[in-house]
């Protein structure tokens, strides 16, 4: 008597996955065994560069505030003290957007620091 091995939850599981892979390069969307490994890869890639991103922002945002302070004579890591000095507690994002958005309120924060 043959062994029963439950093909359409089997059939069903790989056409899920295909269907996660469809646009991959060559057999990488088309063929099983590929595409499943291709699959769990690009998970991991997916993870390791969740966390990434987030360093990749803070160095964006560390440039960006260096660039807009090197404009009113001053350093990047002298303002950040000065901003600790003074107790004000604006994280990088924020001050990346005003120092690209807003350069006015900028000016006024880099002053403060500065006096």
């Amino acid at each position: 008597m043959p062994r029963a091995k439950n093909r359409v939850a089997s059939r069903a599981k790989r056409k899920r996955l295909l269907r996660t892979t469809k646009g991959y390069y060559a057999r990488r969307g088309n063929c099983y065994t590929i595409a499943k490994d291709t699959f769990y890869r690009s998970g991991n890639y997916a993870f390791r560069d969740r966390r990434a991103k987030k360093r990749n922002f803070r160095t964006l945002w560390i440039m960006r505030i260096n660039a807009a302070v090197r404009g009113y004579e001053m350093k990047y890591g002298a303002f950040i003290n000065g901003l600790k000095l003074k107790g004000i507690e604006l994280d990088r994002k924020s001050l990346a957007h005003l120092a690209l958005h807003e350069p006015e309120s900028f000016k006024k924060l880099v002053e403060t620091v500065k006096g």
